[in-house]
């Protein structure tokens, strides 16, 4: 089966894990417990700023079909190392940046279009935490999967009227003409979901398309073409302290860490999306530079170090629940 066949046919049920047999067939652990979902946040600062991650849920994902450059062998050797098996769950982690003047999101979730209990969870997350969509100044979007743009809409309306929504121009180019479906054989899915989120509003002149640029104040944009034309970093940096939000040139952290030429589905030009992932991770082991990435388990925010050989490994950053008196 062909990369394209493959991707038009099967990669939004595989995310969904829904119509595929080989994911429904897939053996899993006997449960012992009931997983429920629920909405989570998690707090920390950043010089002056204030950093929220904000889960939107999880979906199942069968990585011996989403998964390419490898076999089921490889994948199945590198998630027993992690103590993970087929399928896995992915997290949907979107971020809230509070700056004192604005409140700014990193992507949106999947909102209503991966269906009941697949993602959606990220006005609850904003609710937990006294935000309301209405109090959005800002939406930065990494690219336009629907997994990162669902959320911008609720039954074919804006959900954040107030924000201004800032896209890699790449992208709009891309997914906002249809005819680069038949062109380029993406699945069509792909635009038509576009046109529902960012659509929407581009449409009512809400759209602010973005090259290699400051976009905010301490907020800088950078394009990293490859998982689509418009993939974009955000790098946030106040008072001597930095992180970048790197949207999906990593989903699976088990696998493509120790091998970063492991590609998905999704991606536009695999090629050009393992070059650039082994790029940018060098670069940020290098920096020792915090990371914050919407599929790693929430909240999805740590470091990456080199292993060497082109190999790398995730570390969380560190985990605190207590009140901090100045100077602890």
């Amino acid at each position: 089966m062909t990369f394209r066949i493959l991707l038009a046919s099967t990669a939004i049920s595989l995310l969904l894990g829904t119509a595929v047999p080989a994911l429904s067939e897939s053996a899993a652990p006997s449960a012992t417990a009931a997983y429920s979902q629920t909405t989570d946040t998690y707090a920390f600062p950043l010089g002056e700023l204030g950093i929220i991650a904000l889960s939107d849920g999880t979906v199942r994902q069968d990585l011996h079909a989403l998964l390419t450059g490898t076999s089921p062998a490889e994948v199945d050797e590198h998630l027993n190392h992690a103590f993970l098996s087929n399928p896995v769950e992915a997290s949907i982690n979107a971020f809230l940046i509070r700056d004192g003047e604005r409140l700014i999101l990193v992507d949106t979730g999947s909102g209503q279009l991966f269906g009941p209990g697949n993602g959606g969870k990220l006005r609850d997350s904003l609710a937990s935490i006294g935000v309301m969509p209405q109090d959005i100044t800002d939406i930065l979007i990494t690219h336009i999967h629907t997994d990162h743009t669902g959320g911008l809409v609720a039954d074919g309306k804006p959900v954040f009227a107030n924000a201004t929504v800032h896209v890699g121009a790449p992208d709009l180019t891309f997914f906002l003409d249809a005819s680069n479906s038949e062109r380029t054989g993406y699945a069509r899915q792909y635009f038509d979901e576009a046109e529902k989120t960012i659509g929407v509003y581009q449409r009512a002149g809400k759209v602010r398309a973005f090259s290699d640029e400051t976009i905010l104040p301490g907020i800088v944009a950078t394009l990293h073409p490859g998982h689509t034309p418009g993939s974009a970093f955000f790098t946030v940096s106040s008072k001597g302290h930095s992180i970048a939000f790197i949207g999906d040139v990593i989903h699976v952290a088990a696998v493509q860490f120790p091998d970063p030429a492991v590609t998905i589905v999704y991606d536009v030009n695999p090629g050009e999306a393992a070059a650039e992932r082994q790029k940018t991770f060098s670069a940020f082991a290098d920096a020792r530079q915090l990371v914050a990435a919407p599929h790693l388990p929430f909240p999805g925010v740590g470091h990456i170090r080199a292993e060497g050989g082109g190999s790398f490994t995730w570390h969380p950053a560190e985990y605190r629940n207590r009140e901090e008196s100045q100077g602890q």
